[in-house]
């Protein structure tokens, strides 16, 4: 069953008495709240994610709450816990959908460790996939929310999960965090994009969040080989140019995007290792999205 077999209200119920135990890609989810901003989010942009049944297992135990305090009443914040403990500074109620994405993330890169995490954009098209590897302000959302309306696959818009054991690329497609003027870049590129509503003010300026393809979606458990690993830069009035990067430079920046390289030791080595070595590597520099995708569509894999 899909969270769209619910409807609003009994989201809703569920979400405040029980939780719901929600599917993204490998890892379920038990998400408890009583913030409707919450239950909306999930009802909009989650509706074609599996719901697993009750009781069973979960990765990731997280609620939404209020503080039990004046706050509930003056300038109302909002609390992210993860295994009953308290992991983020309050943020405004205003942000709390927001900060679900944000903890999310937070869940995995700091406790999926059979996998070499990486800071990037995941996509991938005939069965060869492309990291994207960028600092926010690089355009490496904007870039990923138009591939993945233009026939390409979402893995992920955050986390490049690279698998140790044989280098593979384990998707995990969740809803696509834009901020500021890429929002309404996107929903004129793609007026059919399904958009969470704008929260203004937050550590990111304004954010809001796209729904994933349901064709991701229904792939979610096929994994894919990395052929590409592209460092995007949106740059006005360029044109679009991909320019090649000696392996062993990006080897070193793609170390410095990942989160558990040195927690992996030899083994983080290793697999990055591979990964550079199966990739052909690129700085690539764009303003205009179209012309990006025409670039994006002519990639030849390694031979």
């Amino acid at each position: 069953m899909n969270v769209s077999a619910l409807t609003s209200s009994e989201l809703k119920r569920r979400l405040k008495k029980t939780g719901i135990l929600l599917q993204t890609g490998s890892f379920i989810t038990h998400l408890k709240t009583s913030i409707s901003s919450v239950a909306e989010g999930i009802g909009l942009l989650y509706a074609d994610y599996p719901l697993v049944e009750q009781d069973g297992f979960a990765d990731f135990h997280i609620s939404l709450v209020r503080p039990r305090n004046l706050r509930r009443w003056f300038k109302p914040q909002a609390l992210f816990v993860f295994d009953g403990n308290t992991i983020f500074k309050p943020l405004p109620l205003d942000q709390a959908f927001p900060m679900l994405e944000w903890g999310l993330n937070w869940c995995v890169s700091n406790h999926v460790n059979h996998c070499l995490i990486i800071h990037a954009a995941v996509v991938e098209k005939d069965g060869y996939a492309v990291i994207m590897p960028a600092p926010p302000g690089s355009g490496k959302s904007t870039l990923c929310a138009a591939l993945i309306n233009r026939g390409w696959r979402l893995l992920s818009d955050e986390l490049a999960l690279v698998r140790v054991s044989d280098g593979k690329l384990i998707p995990l497609p969740r809803p696509v965090s834009l901020k500021n003027e890429s929002i309404e870049i996107i929903r004129r590129y793609e007026p059919n994009a399904i958009f969470s509503r704008k929260v203004a003010d937050t550590i990111k300026g304004t954010v809001a969040h796209m729904k994933a393809p349901a064709s991701s979606l229904a792939r979610a458990t096929e994994v894919v080989q990395v052929a590409w690993i592209i460092f995007p830069k949106y740059q006005a009035g360029a044109k679009a140019c991909l320019e090649a990067l000696p392996q062993s430079r990006a080897f070193m920046r793609v170390a410095d995007n990942s989160f558990n390289y040195s927690l992996l030791g030899f083994n983080g080595f290793k697999t990055m290792s591979s990964l550079i070595d199966a990739s052909l590597c690129y700085d690539f520099t764009y303003s205009k999205l179209d012309d990006a995708i025409g670039v994006f569509g002519a990639l030849k894999p390694k031979i």
